[in-house]
Parts: structure tokens; sequence; C-alpha cells
């Protein structure tokens, strides 16, 4: 008895009067589970709760809060305000009709009321919000399929950048996770560490317009190839486009700025300190570090210490200060994404890359 109550579709009755309730209740508790409040606060605390009802039947005239106040509050509440409110009152004017449905209510049932009158208009405006509900919970999954649609785009794109230029596959993987992770120790939420999780693997998608004899190049570059390089970032910013999205904006901002210095001496726009978006700032960081301890064309793989020294020697330089303490509070994790995700252990497939990414 018991489960099949807990399934039934919840009713929240407001009204100071128990004789009105219990009217109310003697019509629908047969059928709905019946929540009851006898003022505005107990209603708005029962709606706020972690078990909202699925529809209120609202008395306007009660002390302290008004119905017409309980509903302004509840409309104004993003996560609450699809709740249909349905005004039971004795105020019967037109005026009073017009004003009820102007602040948010879906209906409005004068007393005395009639049993069968209620029975139908609750009946209809709760199948009305099943089917809003169902409408947008389409949407939700919908608009999920396509931001994992648009991250396995961006990750596609990183990794097809890193086949271009890097031996060691996994760099993309391992410094998506450094970012993340410095981005956590800095304080950032989990949705703006998400955005750079996902995105950190674009950096160096402007690699693509690079000629391999650049790219590839065992030995130091001279002035005219390294000024060719220089430009990887702009094309990047170029491949990426411009996006009203979230994630191909923050993809857009770390490919364009990754290689810009604290002190101003970066490139390609020679931004200085906190001019520097955050994003790029964090993503530096988790770059550099990982470049140091792989191998590249024109450089073997640093030992973990002679790396770190050089972390340290940048701090204030190449890297912001208070993102550099960031790396240092997550590096015990960071030592362990190296571990895990090692160029000895072999490059992930794309389907394992997509795993790791998620």
């Amino acid at each position: 008895m018991k489960s099949s109550l807990m399934n039934r579709q919840t009713i929240l009755m407001v009204d100071d009067t128990p004789e009105n309730i219990d009217v109310l209740s003697e019509i629908l508790s047969d059928e709905y589970r019946v929540k009851v409040a006898n003022n505005g606060e107990k209603a708005l605390k029962i709606v706020y709760s972690d078990d909202p009802p699925d529809l209120i039947l609202l008395d306007i005239m009660m002390p302290d809060l008004s119905g017409h106040e309980i509903c302004r509050r509840l409309k104004a509440n993003p996560d609450r305000r699809g709740i249909p409110v349905i005004f039971v009152t004795a105020m019967s004017t037109v005026e009073d009709e017009q004003l009820g449905l102007s602040i948010g209510a879906v209906d409005y049932i004068t007393k005395p009321i009639s049993p069968p009158i209620v029975r139908a208009r609750v009946r209809t405006h709760l199948a009305l919000y099943d089917q809003t509900r169902e409408l947008e919970r389409m949407v939700e999954q919908r608009t999920a399929e396509l931001i994992t649609t648009r991250q396995q785009i961006i990750r596609r794109l990183g990794r097809a950048a890193e086949f271009k230029d890097n031996e060691t596959g996994n760099h993309v993987v391992r410094m998506a996770h450094y970012a993340r992770l410095i981005a956590e120790a800095f304080g950032l939420g989990p949705e703006a560490t998400a955005v750079i999780f996902h995105t950190a693997p674009m950096h160096d998608v402007g690699k693509i317009g690079i000629p391999d004899s650049i790219l590839l190049k065992a030995g130091k570059l001279d002035a005219g190839e390294w000024k060719l390089m220089q430009q990887h970032p702009l094309m990047g910013a170029e491949i990426i486009g411009k996006h009203d999205n979230d994630l191909l904006t923050t993809a857009r901002t770390i490919v364009l700025i990754h290689h810009e210095r604290w002190d101003g001496n970066g490139y390609p726009q020679r931004l200085r300190g906190e001019d520097i978006p955050l994003e790029g700032r964090i993503v530096a960081i988790a770059d550099v570090f990982d470049a140091l301890i792989s191998v590249r064309s024109y450089k073997p793989a640093y030992p973990l210490e002679q790396a770190l020294k050089i972390m340290e020697e940048e701090d204030g330089r190449q890297f912001d200060p208070a993102l550099m303490a960031a790396f240092r509070k997550a590096f015990p994790e960071i030592k362990r994404i190296m571990e895990i995700y090692a160029d000895d252990k072999g490059v992930l497939t794309d389907l394992e890359l997509l795993g790791v990414l998620k």
C-alpha cells in the first residue's frame, strides 16, 4: 500500500482554513498523494524540498504571505517555476482571475468548489505538466548528446595534431588530466573544470598547418622556421572559428593563448599576467610539464627532478605563481596520471581515449 502511495502524483494544498483542506483532501486523496500547508512559509519549504509536489492548490487570502506572493516567489525560482499552480479562492471577479493568471497560475477555481470540476482541472494540468517534463527531458537528452558530440570532435582534432608531430600519443590525455587537477586545486568549480578538461586536448590543433619539415626537425629551428612555428596558435584559432558554444569558445581561447607567458614574452599576442585568460594559463603549465618529461624530435625526455626544477625556475616568469602553487598541491595526483598513461604502456586507441576523457 505504501509503495503504491509513493508512486502517486503529489498535490500540495495550501489554505489557512482546515475545513477547506478537509474538503479538497476528501475529493483528491483516493487518487493522489496529498501534502498540506496552512501558511506560505510551510508551503515554500515543501516546494523547495527534495520531494516537491507535482501540482499546487493555493488559496489567495492568507495571513503573512498571500497566495499571490507565494506564486510570485515560486515562479521566480528556475528549479520550481514549472510546477502548475491552481488558485482555489472565494475571490471571483474577472479582475481577480486575470491577476492570478498573470502572475503564473495555470487555472482558477472559485469557491464553493465543485468536486467534478476540481478533479477534472487537476487531472488536466497534471497531464500537461507530465508532457512538459517529458519534452524537457528529451531536450536535455538531445542537448547532452550534442555536447558529447562536440567533446568527441574536440578530442579527435586534438588527437590529429598529436599524431602529426608527437611520437608519444598519450600527451593529450595526460595534459588534459593535469589541467583538470590544477584547475581543481586552484578552486575552480566542477563545471569550469570539466570545460577545461574537455578542451585542453585541442591546444596544439594549429600544428596541423605547420610543415612536417619544421615539426619533426631534430635540431634547433632557424629564425624563419621559428617565426612560422609561432603562427600555429593563430592557425588553430582559425580552424576552430568563433562560436557561441562554451566548449568551442574555451577551446579557441586555449589554442590561441597557451603559449603566452606570465612575464609578457610569449606569443602570439604577448599578453602579460592576468590579461592572459585563466584557461590558457592553466593549460600552459600542463602542456609544458608534459613536454619536459616526454620525448620530442628535438630533445630526450627529461628526468622528473630536472623537469620540476625547470618548472620552478619559470614560476613567475613563464607561469602564473598562484597556478604554480596549485600545480604543487595537485602534484601527487599528477604523478599518478603520469604513471597510468605513460608512453611505454602504449598509445591509447581512439575508443580508450574517449573512455579516459569522459
